[in-house]
């Protein structure tokens, strides 16, 4: 509880009020201005109860953490600040430990924000639910549902940029313990017809922008689409770039979210086939053309459309064309056909187009559906999750804002009767009189629209099935008829507008006085849209085609299956979908979350009253807001209350003893609270006036405020007690010490006194021996210094006599040498005098050559073969030896460097040198790829499992594998081809398949031709009458030019000891089947940046514009 004490509810630090329910007084204005007062503070959650009024603020804001998360989690409603994640936890948690099933009811208009308020209800369930590997998996899936449906039922209006434009509900299973299961999604009304047409400053489905803008240009072209919006007349311009939105980025997130799910890859490329297919639709334009008999039919301008739109649906062309342009009508067992006019041509290909994305988009959720479905069969838990159309008034208002507004008339009545519903039950639970409410029920605009017999909904029906012409103006006279003295029906002809001075209410139009308001709707376009009919013969072109996908979506176009029975309208289904959905809701226990909009801007910080105001009329907010106030304002179990409240009186605090009903019973006495303000019931307190609960909150404000007074009374006293008490020991502490150090100083100056003394005493005992000693010791010394003198005069006696013996003998010996010199000098002479110059010429040379090679040893450069320095040449004479000692040096550190070289090196280097010899100052491709290795095998076929049917095809060694582009001589198109060079053959295979589409031994191959320029284009020229040069040459293009061409020139060579031709030219010409086609390499600048193009000019001529 001391934890509770800290955030324990949302009436602490509260800004305005959290709960609308104790507002007061309660007025529009007051309610506006509290919701202005919490959204200017980032609070963008407010309550009415247990209802969530959350406010769009159009920016991120940092209350949607995991540890948000964290802390809302198994928290009460109550408990912590308003919050979508109390809404969520009190519902997971009524759903897991009371075993009750659960809905959360989603509204408001468009851009309030109700598609991210979902959104964060399944994250947060995600966060809270059980952890696993299974669980994780069915979660992720149930969230990656959502960017699927956005990205295909979602749509930039005027409003909101992402506005929802189909309602969905989606119900979450979970198992006992509050795992979840899986889930099943039901979608409503998808707006089709913004397929074909989209208001001003509005976009299409998300999706066709996804395609456009992130799809690489390899998916485009087998979609056949360009990126460039303004060639489709489905997609408006005026705002095909929407501030904020990363279409491209969007397109990924789409296609993980689909592989996530479970949509298997043939599965996603028909469905991206089915929206290319609509996105071409619109292109088809018709024109007038008369027949014989005088009645007028329509053509087809221009049929490359058409004839791509087959190519990706796989229906015969003549089939689709006649589907335009005629009709067939069956009645019984005849068959009439007729022609149609450039109207009617139009307006089929329009219902086609929007049949054909409706069909898609709920074969998508029947789709997810399959994945995310429960795969146990034991009894589940539901949690439903609806988000759908808020209520909508524009300017022009027509069948689809007509039923949108009808559901949002059957969600308010809902809404109104299970919030009674709850009041009610809670009360009779508790005990308290429930006392009848006053409060306006909508369910006589319900009637109004759907009543089997008088509804506007049946009048429709009637009208469509009705023989004879029908048309929107004798629908208004049926209505003007039947719904003339309805007090919620105007139109100029009925009996409500007799007394109306509103003059701009047209004759084409009526309006309904919803509970939101008034809308005036166009009664153009009803009786078309609710018939929804699509020509038989389109539905038969569609069964027709070889798509799967497409077949599917077309089950009555089956010929074995005709029905001749007319389909249900669009109203009428709605209809019965809307009382399948409410028979739900009314089945699990509600949760609301009313969204609402600030502005129009779409822009943070701005809060428009008047627009806030309109909502919370329409939203019947102020209704909910008495609806709960009628009985009792304020209701709290009695251990929080308690808790809360015990201060304020002396028996239940600081603890009390007995029950918490009886605590707060003997509070209550002792504050004297009036009787009628208050009631007990069995488990809660029920306040009556808000007023008296902001009285106990100042009372418990002033409380605390005398306690905190009194903690730091108490405190304080505490904290000047205990540090006397630490002075009065640290005292003593101190006296005990100084004292101790008193008489250890004292000692120490004894001992050192008696150390002096004892010091002194010492020296002179020491000083008396020495002297002693001393005296001995020069008396020995005497003795022998004398013998020492005497035996020195003796042995110097006996030196000077040795010496002066030594000078004697030594004059003699040098005399001697003297005189043999001089003999030997004569005798020589005239020898010495013949060769002294070459003598001293061969010892200046040899001085000089040992001194320039010790210079060199110390001098000699690094053992690098690339390193150029040598040392300077010191004289001209030794020229030739420098040189040649410096080629002898450069050739045997070349020897050392190559010594160090693998096998596998010195095969590389050969082809380097090879690639040298052949393209060094010929190819402008040469230098780049100096420096780049040769690797052959670039795509790893042993390893990839994707290539082992053609791993297994191939038996011998390969030496190169690489993708290369295969150039179609007929259009310079490129197709990716897999180029294998083996010992003995070339072949060519099919990138996908891994099929050899092409095999060419090597002695046919009788020249390659490439150009000079920065391009990766050759040409391999076969030999005349060989089996492979049945097709011709073969004409390919390669990022690795330089190393192919020099393993074809070895391997060839290897193998026919022959020299392959290489023919390095800007102009040759190649053999494709009997004819000579001229292949030319141009400079010119490229739309592609730097990658080299190939087109066809003409017969006999391909161009290649290099960059």
């Amino acid at each position: 509880m001391a934890k509770m004490e800290v955030k324990t509810s949302l009436l602490d630090n509260m800004i305005g009020v959290g709960d609308m329910v104790l507002l007061e007084p309660l007025d529009e204005d007051s309610f506006i201005n509290n919701l202005k007062k919490r959204y200017d503070h980032n609070e963008v959650y407010t309550y009415i109860g247990s209802v969530v009024i959350s406010i769009n603020p159009y920016r991120s804001l940092p209350i949607y953490t995991p540890e948000k998360v964290e802390e809302y989690r198994n928290r009460n409603f109550y408990e912590l600040s308003p919050h979508i994640f109390a809404l969520s936890d009190e519902a997971y948690r009524s759903l897991r430990d009371q075993d009750k099933d659960q809905c959360i009811l989603i509204t408001g208009e468009s851009g309030a924000g109700k598609t991210e308020a979902s959104k964060l209800v399944m994250s947060y369930v995600a966060a809270v639910c059980g952890k696993g590997a299974e669980v994780n998996q069915v979660k992720e899936q149930l969230l990656q549902s959502n960017p699927v449906l956005e990205a295909f039922g979602n749509a930039k209006t005027v409003r909101n940029d992402n506005s929802s434009r189909f309602g969905k509900y989606m119900d979450i299973e979970f198992d006992f313990k509050g795992d979840p299961l899986g889930g099943v999604i039901s979608n409503y009304l998808l707006e089709k017809s913004r397929v074909v047409k989209q208001p001003r400053g509005e976009r299409n489905f998300h999706i066709f922008y996804q395609i456009l803008s992130g799809a690489s240009e390899d998916f485009l072209c087998k979609l056949k689409l360009e990126r460039d919006f303004s060639r489709y007349n489905y997609l408006g311009l005026d705002s095909a770039k929407v501030n904020g939105v990363d279409d491209a980025a969007n397109f990924r997130t789409v296609r993980n979210a689909m592989q996530i799910v479970g949509f298997m890859d043939h599965e996603t490329q028909s469905v991206f086939e089915v929206v290319a297919a609509v996105l071409k639709l619109g292109n088809i334009e018709f024109k007038p053309e008369s027949r014989v008999n005088g009645l007028d039919e329509s053509k087809i301008k221009d049929k490359n459309e058409l004839k791509e739109i087959c190519e990706l649906t796989g229906i015969d062309q003549s089939v689709l064309e006649r589907a335009f342009s005629f009709r067939t009508v069956e009645a019984k067992q005849e068959k009439v056909s007729t022609t149609l006019n450039v109207a009617q041509a139009y307006y089929a290909r329009d219902a086609l187009a929007k049949n054909l994305y409706s069909r898609l988009f709920s074969w998508l959720v029947t789709r997810i559906n399959e994945s995310i479905k429960a795969q146990t069969k034991v009894r589940k838990k539901v949690m439903g999750v609806l988000d759908i159309y808020g209520f909508e008034i524009f300017e022009d208002n027509s069948f689809e804002q007509f039923i949108i507004n009808y559901c949002n008339e059957k969600l308010q009545q809902i809404f109104i009767e299970l919030t009674l519903k709850e009041e009610q039950e809670e009360y009779i639970r508790e005990g308290i009189e429930w006392t009848h409410i006053e409060y306006f029920n909508n369910a006589i605009i319900c009637d109004l629209i759907e009543n089997n017999q008088t509804g506007i909904l049946a009048m429709l029906d009637e009208e469509c099935l009705r023989p004879g012409t029908v048309t929107d103006d004798t629908f208004l006279e049926k209505l003007n008829q039947v719904c003339a003295t309805h007090q919620h029906f105007e139109s100029r002809m009925s009996k409500c507008s007799r007394f109306l001075n509103d003059t701009s209410l047209p004759h084409s139009c009526f309006r309904i006085q919803h509970y939101a308001g008034k809308v005036m709707y166009q009664v153009e376009g009803f009786v078309d849209k609710n018939n929804d009919l699509l020509y038989r013969d389109l539905s038969q072109a569609m069964w027709k085609a070889s798509h799967s996908l497409i077949k599917a979506l077309f089950p009555e176009g089956n010929p074995a299956k005709i029905n001749l029975k007319r389909p249900p309208t669009a109203g009428s289904q709605f209809k019965a979908s809307v009382a399948t959905l409410m028979k739900n809701l009314q089945t699990k226990n509600p949760n609301y979350i009313r969204c609402i909009k600030p502005n129009d801007k779409k822009a943070p910080h701005i809060f428009n009253d008047a627009l806030v105001c309109h909502q919370i009329r329409y939203l019947g907010l102020l209704e909910n807001v008495r609806v709960r106030r009628a009985g009792y304002a304020f209701r709290q179990a009695y251990e929080p209350c308690l808790e809360r409240y015990k201060m304020l009186c002396k028996q239940t605090w600081p603890h009390w003893r007995g029950p918490a009903r009886a605590g707060v019973e003997v509070l209550f006495n002792e504050l004297e609270i009036p009787e009628e303000e208050f009631s007990f019931g069995r488990s809660k307190i029920f306040i009556r006036n808000p007023r008296t609960l902001f009285k106990l909150e100042d009372l418990r404000k002033q409380r605390l405020e005398d306690l905190a007074t009194l903690i730091e009374k108490i405190y304080r006293g505490w904290k000047c007690r205990t540090r006397f008490l630490l002075m009065k020991k640290s005292q003593i502490v101190i006296a005990s010490w100084y004292r101790r150090y008193a008489q250890q100083k004292k000692y120490q100056k004894i001992k050192s006194s008696a150390i002096i003394v004892q010091s002194y005493i010492r020296g002179w005992k020491a000083r008396k021996l020495l002297r002693e000693l001393k005296h001995q010791k020069r008396c020995n010394e005497a003795a022998t210094i004398i013998a020492a003198y005497w035996h020195g005069t003796q042995a110097r006696r006996e030196l000077k006599r040795l010496k002066e013996e030594a000078r004697r003998k030594h004059a003699v010996a040098v005399i001697w040498a003297y005189w043999l010199g001089l003999k030997v000098r004569r005798e020589y002479r005239k020898f010495f005098r013949a060769n002294a110059g070459r003598k001293i010429y061969e010892f200046t040379l040899q001085r000089l050559m040992q001194k320039y090679f010790l210079e060199m040893k110390n001098k000699m450069p690094s053992l690098s073969p690339i390193d150029k320095n040598w040392p300077a040449r010191p004289y001209l004479f030794l020229d030739s030896t420098h040189k040649e000692l410096k080629r002898i040096f450069h050739l045997w550190r070349c020897k050392k460097y190559r010594d160090q070289f693998t096998d596998q090196q010195k095969l590389i280097y050969e082809e380097k040198l090879e690639a040298s010899e052949l393209f060094k100052d010929k190819k402008a491709l040469y230098p780049a790829s100096v420096g780049q290795p040769f690797q052959g095998a670039y795509l790893e076929i042993s390893k990839n499992p994707k290539y082992k049917k053609l791993k297994d095809a191939v038996d011998e060694k390969i030496i190169i594998a690489e993708v290369v582009n295969k150039i179609n001589r007929a259009n310079g198109k490129a197709t990716s081809r897999i180029f294998l060079l083996t010992k003995n053959n070339v072949l060519l295979a099919d990138q996908k398949s891994g099929n050899i589409k092409s095999e060419v031994p090597l002695g046919d191959v009788t020249k390659v031709s490439m150009s000079s320029q920065n391009d990766g284009f050759f040409a391999v020229h076969l030999k005349e009458g060989s089996g492979a040069a049945g097709k011709g040459d073969f004409l390919l293009s390669s990022d690795h030019l330089i190393e192919m061409a020099t393993k074809l020139y070895r391997t060839t060579l290897s193998q026919t000891k022959q020299k392959l031709n290489i023919e390095i030219s800007d102009e040759f010409l190649v053999q494709f089947r009997q004819d000579k086609v001229c292949v030319k390499f141009i400079q010119g600048s490229q739309k592609n940046g730097n990658i080299p193009t190939c087109k066809r000019k003409n017969n006999r001529l391909l161009e290649v514009a290099v960059p």
